[in-house]
């Protein structure tokens, strides 16, 4: 994109006109993406499969939340069956992705976690000789990071020894409340770190923010507006800045020129009619499912972008498991936030004594209401001697929601997750989606390094809530439907033939094809990826304005 090839926006772009740039998603990083682009005057449509979210149609407020919220806003799109989602073959993986199709993306359905990745994730390489080094670093990131998180309005406590020292957060830490202090009783008697949950949710009100009345109920949707999505803390930014959104366009195909140069995308609208949208530069913000899929579908039988034969592999959706702790105490365990009251950082790095490399991350949360605490992780089981089995009615429901509701605590552990060649999206050869476009495929197994992994992190925390007076404990490792963090499918470097793209999301093939979500990155670390994707995003914007008289176009 030369300068001599841009006009001073007048107006905003007529439907499917040529712009400077056309993003493909309204999530996290393309909202990152566009706000930049709006900002410095350049002509940038956005194409989202999904609509608006309907505010009214959350059900965090209702008497019957848990009744109807793991349909409506199940974050497995197979399970939610929204006709503007795509399906997902899931016949030959151990976890399932999930993701939501919306503006803001997925994080409508996240439970707002802030976490920045640690300085070992970037250099995992040369600390453990595994996986590849990123090739920028932590400090290389951090301003873009903090940038971001004023952005967002993330509430925390700096000071954290886990982490190298940094500023303040924008807003004061949420209230721990007694499930934390719980979750701190059994850290502080192994000797063990813990720190105040840092969470992309105000405790004041902030823009189109409202502060968090702590209904935890995070994961299906925020029915006071406070939880930050993109939806309310960029998109109305962007729009005022002359950015257009499209809602209801699922997007084909990528077209390039004789050159092999990106000039649009094929999309197919909410009426059902084939659109291009013309442009100089392309970038892909879609998810680290969706974009493999979409580079595969362009280009021919190998797919665009795609010489490396990297594209789609390396998948990485952090093994998860979780540990479910009641108490004699009442600790009001409805209460949120949901994504982490305190977290804990103790077994991050590296030992090699414990037989896998890398580490985890454990977050304290609450444990819900009566549906969560008696079917979410686990019931006892009651087995006659007829063999009938007796489960979540009866007796053993009622025993286990007098014991749990209002009583329990939930350790998340997330494992950092290695990048194999094996674990990948590919296009299923037999379902489609509504459009009649291939859905992807997902091929992964757990490893044996992620099995030790969790194993080894599930032993300690037990140890931790028995330590802090447990009388009663339930494990589910992998948990299966935990794919919430879809890593590693067009990884970033320096060497075209080991990456698909560069530091800064130019695809080498095509270079001015541009991938700015999670699938980026060539290790997963071990905590939330948000505050990442968004900050590598903030990152390559930046540049890209900044060298857009270099830009290669057709």
């Amino acid at each position: 994109m030369s300068v001599e090839k841009l006009e001073p926006r007048r107006s905003r772009p007529r439907r499917d006109e040529e712009v400077d740039v056309v993003i493909v998603g309204a999530g996290p990083s393309g909202s990152v993406a566009a706000l930049e682009l709006a900002r410095a005057g350049i002509s940038v449509v956005v194409l989202e499969q999904g609509d608006w979210p309907d505010y009214d149609d959350y059900t965090g407020a209702r008497p019957e939340h848990e009744l109807v919220a793991t349909k409506l806003w199940h974050p497995n799109p197979n399970v939610r069956d929204n006709p503007r989602d795509y399906p997902v073959d899931t016949s030959t993986t151990d976890i399932n992705p999930l993701m939501y199709a919306g503006v803001g993306g997925s994080a409508n359905l996240y439970g707002a976690q802030w976490m920045h990745f640690l300085p070992s994730d970037f250099k995992v390489r040369s600390m453990d000789g595994v996986a590849d080094d990123w090739p920028f670093t932590y400090e290389d990131l951090l301003p873009f990071q903090l940038e971001i998180e004023r952005q967002v309005g993330v509430s925390g406590l700096s000071g954290d020894p886990a982490y190298p020292p940094r500023g303040p957060y924008p807003f004061p830490a949420l209230p721990m409340g007694s499930v934390g202090h719980r979750g701190i009783m059994g850290q502080e008697e192994m000797g063990w770190h813990w720190w105040p949950g840092s969470n992309a949710i105000p405790s004041e009100s902030f823009g189109q923010l409202n502060p968090c009345v702590r209904r935890g109920t995070c994961l299906t949707g925020c029915p006071e507006g406070a939880k930050s999505t993109t939806d309310r803390s960029h998109w109305p930014l962007a729009l005022k800045a002359g950015a257009t959104l499209v809602t209801n366009a699922r997007v084909s195909e990528i077209e390039t020129d004789a050159d092999g140069l990106a000039t649009g995308v094929v999309y197919i609208d909410g009426n059902g009619r084939t659109r291009r949208q013309k442009a100089k530069v392309v970038i892909l913000c879609a998810n680290g499912v969706g974009t493999p899929r979409l580079l595969l579908m362009s280009g021919g039988e190998d797919g665009l972008a795609n010489s490396s034969g990297l594209v789609g592999k390396r998948l990485m959706m952090h093994p998860f498991a979780s540990v479910l702790a009641s108490f004699e105490d009442p600790l009001d365990s409805w209460r949120g936030p949901f994504g982490q009251q305190i977290y804990s950082l103790e077994f991050y790095e590296t030992d090699e004594s414990r037989g896998f490399l890398r580490g985890s991350k454990w977050n304290c949360m609450p444990s819900g209401g009566p549906v969560g605490v008696s079917g979410a992780i686990g019931s006892k089981v009651y087995v006659s001697e007829d063999g009938d089995f007796r489960d979540f009615w009866g007796k053993n429901l009622h025993e286990n929601v007098a014991r749990r509701f209002g009583h329990s605590l939930i350790w998340g552990i997330v494992g950092e997750d290695l990048p194999e060649e094996d674990n990948q999206v590919v296009l299923s050869k037999d379902l489609v989606d509504s459009d009649g476009l291939p859905a992807p495929q997902i091929k992964y197994q757990v490893n044996e390094n992620s099995n030790r992994l969790l194993n080894f992190n599930i032993e300690r925390c037990l140890e931790s809530v028995n330590a802090a007076g447990a009388i009663e404990t339930l494990v589910s490792t992998p948990v299966r439907e935990s794919g919430w963090h879809l890593i590693g499918t067009t990884v970033m470097g320096d060497d075209p033939r080991k990456s698909v793209v560069d530091q800064w999301g130019a695809t080498h093939d095509v270079p001015n094809l541009y991938v700015m979500d999670a699938s980026t990155f060539p290790t997963s670390g071990a905590t939330n990826p948000t505050a990442t994707i968004m900050a590598v995003a903030l990152r390559n914007t930046r540049r890209m304005i900044a060298e857009r008289r270099n830009q290669k176009v057709a």
